[in-house]
């Protein structure tokens, strides 16, 4: 029974379960990027100001800019597993300041938790890594 439970035969599919995870999380966040990077500097402002939830009331084209180019360029990288750690974090501080901003609304609970549970995903992939089939452990 234990051995049912703890299911030891899925042990050596780490990796792959590390691949899907990264492949399908950069996709999505390539589609999410790539409207706000395309929208141009209006829509850059409007992403930016998030920033103002955590106490930040400047540059909000630039870290509009930033966020947008974090889901799209580091949705990429994340996909074919190249800079994982580093992209981890960025696209976790982009969920905290998104989570921080539905909180700062009272979007309530279901709007909070996607963002929230994406960045504890994050923090995941920053602290296990990308996998063996990812450009990070070819260039190991």
């Amino acid at each position: 029974m234990k051995k049912l439970l703890l299911m030891p035969w899925f042990d050596s599919l780490k990796d792959h379960g590390l691949l899907w995870m990264r492949v399908a999380l950069g996709l999505s966040f390539v589609a999410h990027g790539w409207p706000k990077l395309a929208g141009g500097q209006e829509r850059w402002e409007q992403v930016g100001s998030a920033v103002s939830h955590i106490g930040i009331d400047f540059g909000h084209l630039a870290f509009g800019l930033a966020a947008a180019g974090t889901e799209l360029i580091g949705g990429m990288l994340l996909a074919i597993g190249l800079a994982t750690r580093p992209v981890s974090f960025l696209l976790a501080f982009t969920m905290f300041v998104a989570m921080m901003m539905h909180i700062s609304n009272d979007a309530g609970f279901v709007k909070i938790s996607h963002p929230m549970e994406l960045g504890i995903v994050f923090i995941g992939l920053l602290l296990m890594g990308p996998g063996r089939f990812s450009v990070d452990h070819r260039l190991k």
